[in-house]
């Protein structure tokens, strides 16, 4: 019988408990599994339930439909925004520190975030209609490129104070971010994944405006 470090390897999950009839397979496939979590994860509509529970509303009805932070916080207020914003960037990051807690391989660890961003745009279960993905993707970055991330929370963090405006500080990580990865000695496959991700982000932006009446569009996050 194959030990623990070799299950591991092969990119299985023994279940804890009692050891297994002999003749019975009671693996799990991991990397599905934890891609799973992660998009279920980001499917958790943070804004739509804020919207429901705390001001009765629909968030989808009000400002420019969009169920993510920024929607919220011009609509639901600055308290209930912030607090969106956060629970959303924590779906990413969670989806991210269980694969790592498992000992995932690092492109299982880089999907099962992905997952949670593409949970967030196109969630389960609200008929596939989500936000688009800004604080989930950045909790996902600050998970898997802390140190980067870190470097560029003060410039984002001014910009959104002088700009006023969430995408034009989300641009402030999201463009540099790449240089400063490189800069400190990350691998190609982070640097891609530094430049997928936000571009995944830009791309639901770009679905999402694309039929918004022109008064809504300045709106959008």
């Amino acid at each position: 019988m194959a030990d623990a470090a070799d299950l591991k390897s092969a990119g299985h999950l023994v279940l804890v408990g009692s050891s297994p009839t002999p003749g019975t397979n009671k693996r799990v496939n991991m990397p599905w599994l934890l891609i799973a979590i992660g998009y279920l994860l980001g499917s958790v509509p943070t804004a739509y339930l804020a919207g429901r529970v705390l001001k009765g509303v629909d968030i989808r009805q009000i400002g420019d439909g969009n169920m993510g932070a920024a929607n919220a916080y011009r609509q639901l207020g600055a308290k209930v925004g912030v607090m969106v914003g956060v629970v959303d960037a924590a779906k990413g990051a969670l989806a991210v520190l269980i694969a790592q807690a498992v000992n995932a391989p690092q492109p299982v660890i880089l999907l099962a975030g992905a997952a949670a961003v593409f949970g967030h745009n196109w969630p389960i279960f609200l008929g596939f209609r989500g936000g688009r993905g800004e604080s989930t993707t950045i909790g996902v970055l600050l998970a898997v490129l802390t140190i980067p991330m870190l470097i560029l929370a003060a410039p984002a963090i001014l910009a959104h104070f002088i700009f006023r405006d969430t995408t034009k500080a989300a641009a402030f990580i999201f463009v540099p971010l790449p240089l400063v990865c490189w800069l400190t000695g990350l691998s190609g496959v982070l640097i891609v994944y530094s430049i997928a991700l936000p571009c995944l982000v830009g791309f639901t932006h770009f679905l999402r405006t694309r039929w918004l009446p022109a008064t809504q569009r300045h709106r959008s996050d």
